[in-house]
C-alpha cells in the first residue's frame, strides 16, 4: 500500500490539513462547548431558534431542517476526513444519492453505473430516476476503456462503488477520474466499504464522494445516515441548497450518534481488516469454498489497485459455496456468532444471503448475483471465535 495513505493524512480545505485521521476523526468539527466546556458536541433537538430581531440569526440559525449545530459538527467533521471542502449529512445513504442525483441531472441525462452495486442504488436509478427520464446503462468499472466507451453524449456521471458490493470488485479511482475529465463528466464514488480511513476519493480525483453513515462510520448499527462530501465549494452550494429544499436531513440524535462512532473508526478498522483478512485466507483455503472475492487476497484481480489506492483491504469477505444456492443458505443458517441480518459495518459479525436478501433487487438484471454467494460483514471479536464458527458453518 502506498506511502500517501499509509501516513494517515487527510489533505483538504478544512483548516485541518496537518493533522493525522485519527486526530481529525476526534477532533474536527468539534471544539469544546462555548457555553459548558463540554467536550462531546451536545445534542441540540431543537426544530426553531430564537432570532434577535427579524432575520437576525444566531449563527445562522432559523430552523433545524436548514442547519441544526450537531448536524453542522458532523457535516464539518466528515469534509475534513474526506479531504473536502462541504460535507452534508443525510437520513440514509440513499437520501444522499437522491438529492446527489436530482441535483445534477435533468430528463435525457445518462449516468454510468457499475455492473457491481448495491441493489438500493441499483432500485433508485432503475425504479425511480429511470421515471424521471433520467437513462442509465451498465459497465465493468474495474475496466477502464468499458467506462470510456459507455460514456454518450448524454453522461452526466459516472458512479462508482470500490470496494463494490457485494463482489468486492476494485476500480481504479484516479484512472476514471481521467475518463471523467476527458468526458467532461462528474466522477461520484461510493466509499462506504472503505471509509475516509483507507481510502480518500477526492484526493484520486473524484467529484463526489457517497457514504451511508449506517455502516462503518457509524460502526454500531444503532443509527441509519448517509452523507456526500466533495471539493467543489459550487458544488457543494448546490447539494446544499437541495438537501435543504428536499429535506432529508440528519437528524441531531442521529448525527450525534454518528459522530461519536466516527471517533473510533481508525482502530475499529483495523481490527475489521485484520480479522477479515485471516478470514479470507481460511475460505480460499476451504474445499466446500469455491470462490473467495477479498481484494487483500493475492489472486484477487483488483488486488494491486486496491494495494495502491487503499491502506487495507477493508472488513467485507464474499465467497461462493459448493452445492449451489441452498448449499449457501444452509451456510447462513447455521452460523452462530455471525447474525444473519442484512447491513455491515458494525462491531458485530454479520452474515447474509445476498441473492435473496440485499441484492433480490437486481435478480434478471445485468447486476444479477450468484445464487451461491454469501457475505460476511467481519466485526471485531476475537479472530478466533469468528474462525471456528464459519468451520462449523460450513460442515466437514
Amino acid at each position: 500500500m502506498s506511502d500517501e495513505h499509509s501516513e494517515h493524512r487527510t489533505a483538504g480545505h478544512t483548516g485541518h490539513e496537518s493533522e493525522h485521521f485519527e486526530t481529525l476523526a476526534i477532533h474536527a468539527g468539534q471544539p469544546a462547548d462555548a457555553t459548558t466546556g463540554a467536550v462531546v458536541t451536545p445534542i441540540y433537538q431543537v426544530s426553531t431558534y430564537k432570532q434577535d430581531g427579524v432575520g437576525g440569526l444566531r449563527g445562522g440559525y432559523e430552523y433545524s431542517r436548514s442547519a441544526n449545530p450537531t448536524r453542522t459538527a458532523l457535516e464539518q467533521n466528515l469534509a475534513a476526513l474526506e479531504g473536502g471542502r462541504r460535507g452534508l449529512a443525510f437520513a440514509s445513504g440513499l437520501a444522499a444519492e437522491d438529492c446527489l442525483l436530482r441535483t445534477l441531472l435533468v430528463p435525457g441525462d445518462h449516468v454510468v453505473i457499475p455492473n457491481d452495486a448495491y441493489g438500493g442504488t441499483f432500485r433508485l436509478f432503475a425504479k425511480v430516476v429511470e421515471r424521471w427520464g433520467v437513462e442509465w446503462s451498465v459497465a465493468d468499472t474495474s475496466d477502464v476503456q468499458a467506462v470510456r466507451d459507455a460514456v454518450r453524449p448524454q453522461t452526466k456521471l459516472i458512479w462508482v462503488e470500490t470496494p463494490s458490493n457485494p463482489l468486492l470488485g476494485i476500480t481504479d479511482i484516479a484512472a476514471l477520474a481521467g475518463v471523467a475529465r476527458q468526458a467532461g463528466v462528474r466522477l461520484v464514488v461510493d466509499n462506504t466499504f472503505a471509509s475516509p480511513y483507507l481510502q480518500q476519493p477526492l484526493a484520486l480525483g473524484a467529484d463526489v464522494v457517497v457514504h451511508s453513515l449506517t455502516k462503518y462510520m457509524g460502526g454500531h448499527s444503532d443509527v441509519v445516515g448517509g452523507a456526500l462530501v466533495t471539493s467543489d465549494a459550487e458544488l457543494g452550494e448546490q447539494l446544499a441548497y437541495h438537501q435543504n429544499a428536499m429535506g432529508a436531513v440528519a437528524g441531531p440524535f442521529d448525527a450525534w450518534l454518528v459522530m461519536r462512532g466516527v471517533k473510533t473508526l481508525a482502530v475499529r478498522m483495523d481490527r475489521h481488516c485484520a480479522n477479515a483478512g485471516r478470514i479470507a485466507e481460511m475460505l480460499a483455503a476451504h474445499p466446500k469454498v469455491t470462490q473467495v472475492y477479498y481484494p487483500g487476497l493475492e489472486s484477487h484481480p483488483g488486488h494491486e489497485v486496491a494495494a495502491k489506492q487503499m491502506k487495507a483491504f477493508g472488513g467485507m469477505v464474499s465467497f461462493r459455496v459448493a452445492g449451489g444456492e441452498e448449499a449457501a443458505v444452509r451456510v447462513c443458517d447455521r452460523a452462530r456468532l455471525f447474525t444473519l441480518g442484512e447491513s455491515l459495518g458494525g462491531v458485530e459479525s454479520l452474515i447474509e444471503h445476498p441473492g435473496r436478501m440485499t441484492h433480490a433487487s437486481v435478480a434478471g438484471s445485468a447486476l444479477e448475483v450468484p445464487a451461491d454467494l454469501v457475505r460476511l460483514s467481519v466485526g471485531i471479536e476475537a479472530v478466533d471465535d469468528l474462525l471456528a464458527d464459519l468451520t462449523q458453518a460450513l460442515g466437514a
